[in-house]
């Protein structure tokens, strides 16, 4: 027996998509914002890790529960139940999203400790 549901969840798709969207692009502004401030003071006034972090947890948040509610809209959509949709959405949401947290702060470090050039990959090849 196939699952199908009633009334797939199109608008909880789009939704999360739109807010991955959005909250991506304050991402991107909040760090070019702390690039901005980094280039223009020296590293001896620049403010400590955490405050970067408490900062950019918030575009972060909206990230996270956009592609948790776009991941598992998804699978519900094309035949997954509810809860095994969900299930399976946020853990692989909640990990990826970490992972790349954590890959986001080590840079953050790397280039506050090391400068902007040592992130440049162009100038290897």
């Amino acid at each position: 027996m196939y699952y199908y549901s009633l009334q797939p969840p199109y608008f909880l798709l789009f939704f999360g998509l739109f807010m991955s969207v959005t909250s991506g692009l304050a991402l991107s502004g909040t760090l070019k914002a702390i690039v901005q401030k980094w280039q223009i003071n020296s590293t001896e006034n620049s403010p400590n890790n955490s405050a970067f972090k408490q900062i950019l947890s918030v575009p972060f948040l909206g990230i996270t529960v956009g592609v948790c509610l776009f991941l598992s809209s998804g699978l519900e959509i094309f035949g997954f139940p509810q809860l095994l949709a969900l299930g399976i959405g946020l853990p692989m949401s909640l990990l990826t999203c970490l992972l790349v947290w954590l890959q986001l702060g080590s840079m953050l470090v790397f280039a506050k400790e090391q400068g902007m050039q040592s992130l440049d990959l162009d100038s290897l090849s």
